[in-house]
């Protein structure tokens, strides 16, 4: 996992955008922040970068990749709410969403939040707990951004979204229907590592070591089920077997059933 004090510069694309970086800088407890306009020719390998479309994660260099961010407006994201085949998916499945019946979601591992606008888009109450600063920052803004828009204000009014960690949170909010998991675990083989957003999640984030520990957590809290994410030949995770499992091309859902949803 990256240390944040070293790894991560917060920086302003423009002047203007100074004051927004330097508060973040100091939310965040990083290093002053600095405006850099030219991330081919930066010192830092990596940014927390304040722009006029939103916050990005950046990487620097001549040959840089484009950044990651959170974008519910357009792109994959937004092809996915209008041609995704609604109820049909894989993960409305997964998480019981039929019918009349939109359950309450807790996503415990929210990451850039797609899973959950995914589930919010299908009509569920959606609360996302990211325990990253940095990736919480991210997910943050793409909200603020995403809710001053009318075509998907609907949708992100079904998200709240906390930071902390999900086995202590758990406990104390109101108990979902569906705690949702996706955790990060580690690849043995470098093709698994290809997208660049895997790349920087696992430099910022680290492999989720505690993936056992949040599973008994969430069947301890879940009124109705627990659903897990898991590349599709990926390993159980260590504990409870799962009641039943939903199984895609690339990926798995493993259901643990606790109780009918009404």
């Amino acid at each position: 996992m990256l240390d944040l004090a070293d790894g991560i510069q917060v920086a302003a694309s423009d002047k203007p955008l100074f004051d927004q970086a330097a508060l973040l800088a100091n939310k965040l407890g990083l290093a002053p922040a600095l405006v850099i306009s030219d991330i081919s020719r930066c010192a830092y390998p990596l940014l927390l970068y304040v722009t006029y479309d939103g916050v990005k994660l950046q990487t620097t260099g001549k040959k840089a990749p484009g950044p990651v961010w959170v974008d519910f407006l357009s792109g994959a994201v937004a092809h996915r709410r209008k041609f995704g085949g609604g109820a049909g998916q894989m993960i409305a499945k997964a998480v019981g969403a039929k019918g009349s019946i939109r359950p309450t979601v807790l996503d415990a591992t929210a990451g850039l939040g797609r899973d959950s606008f995914v589930l919010a888009t299908l009509g569920c109450q959606v609360s996302m707990i990211e325990r990253s600063p940095i990736i919480h920052t991210l997910l943050e803004d793409g909200l603020s951004r995403a809710m001053a828009d009318d075509e998907v204000y609907d949708v992100c009014s079904k998200m709240t979204l906390l930071q902390g960690n999900s086995i202590e949170l758990l406990h104390s909010i109101e108990p979902p229907q569906v705690v949702y998991v996706d955790p990060m675990f580690p690849h043995a083989e470098k093709s698994a590592l290809v997208k660049k957003e895997m790349r920087i999640f696992r430099e910022v984030v680290g492999d989720d070591e505690d993936s056992s520990a949040l599973l008994e957590a969430a069947l301890d809290v879940a009124s109705a089920r627990v659903v897990v994410k898991r590349a599709r030949k990926a390993p159980l995770i260590e504990g409870r077997a799962p009641s039943y499992q939903l199984e895609g091309k690339s990926s798995r859902y493993d259901i643990y059933a606790l109780a009918k949803l009404a």
